[in-house]
C-alpha cells in the first residue's frame, strides 16, 4: 500500500499502474469476497490512533474502455488492468447488505458505493478511504468502490505474486510524509529471526577479520622476541671467577 500524506505526492491511475509494474506487481485486482475483506482489514490499520493518517482513497486495478457511457451497460464494461478474469460481482445497498439485485451491480464489480459507477468521464476506480468524512446515502465512505477521472491523484495498492519463503512473512506497513517521496511501496516483509541475524552478522565480518589479524601479528612478535633471548642453563654457575690469582700478601683482614 502506497499512502502519501502530501496530496502533491499522490499519483494518477496510469502512474500508479506503472509504479506497481516497475516493482514486479500490478494494481490490485480482487478475486473474491475474502480478498476484499483482507484489504479492508489492512486499511483499518491506517486509522489506528497515533498513526496520523488522513483521508485518502486508493487506486485499484479496475477500469473501463470507452468514452462517456451513461447507459445501464456501463458497469459491465469494467475490467481488471492485470487481465484477471475474476467475476467478482454484486454490490452494497444503502443498508450495507450485499445483494446481487441492485442498480449498482456490474459483471466485474461487487463493492460499488450507492449509485456508483456514475460512468461518463469517470473510467478508473478507487477504493474509498475517508474515515473523517460525514456518511453519505450509502453510509461511511470506507472500502467501497467509486469510479473517478483517471487523472485524479490518489494513493494506490499493488498486488504481487506470493514468494516462497522458509517461514511465513510478517507484513509491516510504513507511511511516507515527505513531499519529495514518489512511488514507493510501503509494505515490506521480514522472513523471521534467521534472515535478521544474517543481516547483523555480515556487516561485522570485516571487524572480526581486523581483530584476527591484529591478534596474529601480536602473537608473531611475541614469539619472535622470545627466540632472540639467550637462556641460561640451570647447571651453569652464575658466579664470576677472575682468571688472575691474587697474592696472599695483598689480602687484608
Amino acid at each position: 500500500m502506497a499512502y502519501f500524506h502530501e496530496l502533491s505526492s499522490r499519483v494518477s491511475f496510469q502512474e500508479a499502474r506503472l509504479a506497481c509494474e516497475s516493482e514486479g506487481g500490478v494494481l490490485l485486482s480482487l478475486e473474491n469476497e475474502a480478498e476484499q475483506k483482507l484489504i479492508e482489514s489492512m486499511l483499518q490499520n491506517l486509522t489506528k490512533p497515533g498513526t496520523g493518517i488522513s483521508d485518502g482513497d486508493f487506486w485499484i486495478g479496475l477500469w473501463r474502455n470507452g468514452e462517456g457511457q451513461t447507459s445501464g451497460a456501463c458497469p459491465d464494461l469494467y475490467q481488471w488492468s492485470d487481465g484477471s478474469s475474476s467475476q467478482y460481482r454484486g454490490c452494497q445497498n444503502r443498508t450495507g447488505e450485499v445483494t446481487e439485485k441492485c442498480s449498482c451491480c456490474s459483471v466485474l464489480g461487487r463493492n460499488w458505493y450507492t449509485d456508483e459507477p456514475s460512468c461518463g468521464s469517470e473510467k478508473c476506480v478507487v477504493m474509498y478511504h475517508q474515515p473523517t468524512a460525514n456518511p453519505g446515502l450509502g453510509g461511511p465512505y470506507l472500502y467501497q468502490w467509486n469510479d473517478d477521472r483517471c487523472n485524479m491523484k490518489h494513493n494506490y495498492i499493488c498486488k504481487y505474486e506470493p514468494e516462497i519463503n522458509p517461514t511465513a512473512p510478517i507484513e509491516k506497513t510504513y507511511f511516507t510524509n515527505q513531499p519529495g517521496d514518489t512511488h514507493q511501496n510501503v509494505v515490506v516483509t521480514e522472513a523471521g529471526i534467521i534472515p535478521n541475524l544474517i543481516y547483523v552478522v555480515i556487516p561485522t565480518i570485516p571487524l572480526l577479520l581486523l581483530i584476527l589479524v591484529a591478534f596474529g601479528t601480536c602473537c608473531f612478535q611475541m614469539l619472535h622476541k622470545s627466540k632472540g633471548r639467550t637462556k641460561t642453563s640451570p647447571h651453569q654457575s652464575t658466579l664470576w671467577i677472575s682468571k688472575s690469582t691474587r697474592k696472599e700478601s695483598g689480602m687484608e683482614v
